[in-house]
């Protein structure tokens, strides 16, 4: 019996000494392989104060560089929520590393910072280096783009956490301030200051888990064609609007007051978090382009007009709040950068309760 039990404890311990991380469904070697694909696409990012060299342990950066006098750092991190379940189901994943940036570079810029740099994480059941490399080609295009090094990130394979063809995202951005360009300027917003509103490129990356379920209410698919000549999918595939470039003189030279981000929470939620306490706005949503594809989630899903305007950035991707005596002059200059702009509506005297009115919303 112990000769039994002695050869059943070989046998078994030599099953385990054999075992490899590759047969646990982790490949260490089609890693290796994506960080050596990717690292021509970090390369292109490079800027000011930085060397990118993927492979170590953490990405450095020179501050002492870039020039700044008293430099305040802002960092941001962010997702792209269910939009990844788009991107998967299509097998489209060549724009939803554009969101990953997206998503961090407008949350630093309002802060009054300029992006430095952005690490990323990739995490997923089964690696694939050519569904990786297009994520993460997307995210090298959108911080070489608004001059924002891409110096690092983590590939996390892990077996058994997702389900097939499923992956995760996340983002990370660093940026710096001068102390004395720190927005907002809560001190100097008053009343009958002017809001801004710069077009966005759609849906951008929030509230597609509603849009989700109106689909799945309508059994419509991805595939359809939608209210214009692209597919639902395509048209929800759209890349979220970044807004660096154009914004970033505007806030060296002091224009801007304040500016909001509209993500989660759309409009209701994200302008009273840069504003005065006693302070909201008052919009007029006829003085914008809410794009088709805003009253089309509202059809299909029935979904009325205040839960769209919390949900929903409705076609204004960031909000600005400026002196009335320079605003004309404000919107010459984005348009002059490309943007879509409009005078949306005023700062006006608020309590807690009510501080952003809408008019004429119809959708």
């Amino acid at each position: 019996m112990k000769k039994i039990f002695l050869i059943i404890f070989l046998i078994t311990n030599q099953m385990f000494a054999q075992g490899t991380y590759a047969e646990a469904g982790v490949n260490i070697d089609e890693g290796e392989r994506l960080v050596e694909r990717i690292k021509p696409l970090a390369k292109m990012t490079t800027r000011l104060g930085c060397d990118v060299s993927l492979g170590g342990f953490g990405g450095m950066f020179d501050l002492a560089q870039c020039g700044y006098t008293d430099p305040i750092l802002v960092s941001c991190t962010d997702g792209v929520g269910t939009k990844l379940k788009i991107a998967q189901a299509l097998g489209k994943h060549d724009t939803i590393g554009i969101d990953l940036v997206a998503m961090s570079l407008n949350d630093l810029i309002v802060q009054g910072a300029e992006p430095l740099f952005f690490l990323d994480y990739f995490a997923t059941g089964k690696l694939k280096v050519e569904e990786a490399y297009d994520v993460i080609s997307g995210i090298a295009k959108a911080c070489k783009d608004n001059q924002c090094a891409l110096i690092g990130g983590e590939t996390a394979e892990m077996p058994g956490m997702y389900s097939p063809g499923e992956y995760d995202l996340a983002g990370f951005a660093v940026g710096v301030v001068e102390r004395s360009q720190v927005l907002p300027r809560l001190d100097d917003i008053e009343s009958g200051d002017v809001v801004l509103g710069l077009g966005s490129s759609g849906v951008h990356s929030n509230g597609f888990s509603l849009v989700r379920h109106c689909m799945d209410l309508k059994g419509l698919s991805l595939t359809d064609l939608s209210f214009s000549n692209k597919t639902i999918g395509e048209v929800l595939l759209e890349p979220t609007k970044i807004y660096v470039r154009s914004l970033m003189p505007l806030i060296k030279d002091g224009c801007i007051k304040a500016m909001a981000h509209i993500t989660g929470g759309g409009l209701i939620e994200n302008i009273p978090r840069v504003l005065p306490e006693k302070l909201g706005v008052e919009l007029d949503a006829s003085q914008w382009e809410i794009p088709p594809v805003f009253s089309w989630i509202a059809q299909i899903g029935n979904i009325e007009s205040e839960e769209m305007s919390r949900t929903f950035n409705l076609g204004i991707g960031m909000v600005l709040i400026v002196s009335k005596h320079e605003a004309e002059e404000i919107c010459t200059r984005l348009e002059q950068a490309g943007e879509k702009v409009w005078v949306i509506g005023n700062v006006i005297p608020a309590d807690s309760s009510n501080r952003v009115i809408i008019k004429d919303l119809i959708l």
